[in-house]
């Protein structure tokens, strides 16, 4: 594409959006930043940012809908927060103004092969352990994404000869177009993001976008035991690479008594023992599993893979130890933003738990989650507006040891003073965070000081 005085539009001004916004402007394009947050909503903590912005060039359109312009522009290119059924994007699509992606833009301009992974939840630990593995491989590595670095804020700086492993969440797939990673993975479905997605069928096909530009000399990595994941096999181009926990497959990654094991081309042996992993939990085996087919499809070698499977840490606020407080572990769970996630949380615990949980509502149905609770929760403290929902679905299951409280501080204090010896304080909230936070990293550091400051 020839960028030199094309008009683009850039929706939402977070990270995203104003590495897009810069990426574009260097590239000589005629940019234009919008979001429907006014000047002075965004200029306390965003001053020199706009300053910056402005100093290259860019126009800046804030608390005004960009429907009048839209007719002018070459390009639209969405930030992952903003729904694609607005007006103004429909009459976009209406009058064949193509609208991107900022992961879309990103693809386009990078010249070396992308992984790119995918799935409701263990998205950011096997990201961030992929990434480990192809660094160990190929020093060059870059992973950008939902993980927290956009991929327009690093693709200038890619080689041809280098890597690049990214996160894609269903918000970015929504407008992809020719985005074609050399493997992608699908590490599991189940329902989330029902208030943008509308259907739980509508969020499946987001997720398959990820595979439909693949071809046979590409890679597409599908969970085994997932029923979802396996239905998605008839629309795969690529060569699909399985994982399973729960069964021995005749090719692919899977659990051989106490082993993570490879069956596929000349590779029959097994990796390491899943008792080595540093990281907690049956999903943990899973994250691992499907690393491990990743990076044996991206050319590792099976004995840099073990290396990096047996000394990972795991990822910040994903069932994330904290301190040990008069007897009680304290961990931090707060990337756990959905009912699966959470549920995986309490199941990785060994002891009687004092949960906190609530946030934001997502129109997420939380009985699975409370179905848990028998003979592993003792008490659940609830923050965020899902709190009376919450409360609802926990009573009509017979669970009532619920405390409120407004704040993540009080909800700490609280459980402080309910734990005993022997049992922990797990922040897993079932919700996301915006409500009250930022985002779940801050919702999870909050935690994390609230536990430090109960040593005084």
């Amino acid at each position: 594409m020839e960028w030199q005085k094309k008009n683009i539009l850039i929706i939402g001004m977070a990270r995203s959006g104003i590495s897009s916004a810069k990426l574009c402007s260097r590239l000589g394009a005629n940019v234009k930043l919008q979001d429907m947050k006014t000047r002075e909503e965004l200029i306390a903590n965003m001053a020199e940012e706009i300053n910056l912005l402005e100093g290259m060039g860019i126009q800046l359109i804030l608390g005004e809908d960009p429907e009048p312009i839209i007719d002018t522009q070459d390009l639209i290119i969405l930030s992952p927060g903003v729904p694609t059924d607005l007006g103004f994007i429909q009459k976009a699509k209406r009058m064949n103004i193509p609208v991107w992606s900022e992961i879309e833009l990103g693809y386009v301009l990078c010249s070396c092969p992308i992984v790119a992974i995918t799935g409701t939840n263990g998205k950011t630990t096997t990201t961030t352990l992929v990434g480990e593995i192809m660094k160990a491989y190929n020093p060059n590595t870059h992973v950008v994404g939902n993980i927290g670095t956009p991929f327009t804020e690093r693709v200038e700086q890619i080689k041809q000869t280098d890597i690049v492993v990214a996160e894609i969440s269903s918000f970015q797939l929504e407008t992809i177009h020719t985005f074609k990673p050399k493997v992608s993975a699908i590490l599991n479905i189940t329902p989330d993001h029902l208030n943008r997605h509308k259907t739980y069928e509508n969020y499946i096909s987001a997720k398959e976008r990820i595979f439909e530009n693949q071809d046979s000399s590409d890679f597409c990595i599908l969970d085994e035991d997932d029923e979802i994941c396996r239905k998605m096999k008839e629309k795969v181009r690529a060569q699909i690479v399985p994982f399973s926990r729960k069964k021995e497959l005749d090719k692919g990654v899977f659990v051989k008594g106490d082993e993570i094991y490879v069956k596929w081309n000349e590779i029959n042996a097994g990796i390491c023992k899943t008792s080595d992993l540093q990281i907690l939990g049956d999903h943990n085996v899973e994250n691992a599993l499907a690393a491990t087919a990743i990076t044996i499809c991206m050319g590792v070698p099976a004995e840099v893979v073990k290396k990096i499977l047996i000394s990972f840490k795991g990822v910040e606020h994903r069932i994330e130890y904290v301190d040990t407080v008069e007897g009680v572990q304290y961990y931090n769970d707060s990337k756990a933003t959905n009912v699966d996630a959470a549920i995986i949380g309490i199941k990785a615990m060994k002891r009687p738990i004092v949960l906190i949980g609530g946030g934001m509502d997502k129109g997420a149905d939380f009985t699975e989650w409370v179905n848990m609770f028998p003979d592993r929760v003792k008490h659940l403290v609830l923050i965020g507006e899902t709190t009376d929902q919450i409360i609802q679905t926990a009573h009509e299951k017979g669970f009532f040891n619920i405390s409120k409280a407004s704040s993540l501080n009080e909800a700490v204090t609280l459980a402080k003073n309910i734990a005993v010896s022997g049992d922990c304080v797990l922040l897993s909230p079932a919700c996301a965070s915006w409500d009250m936070f930022k985002s779940y990293e801050e919702r999870g550091d909050l935690f994390k000081q609230a536990v430090y400051a109960l040593k005084g």
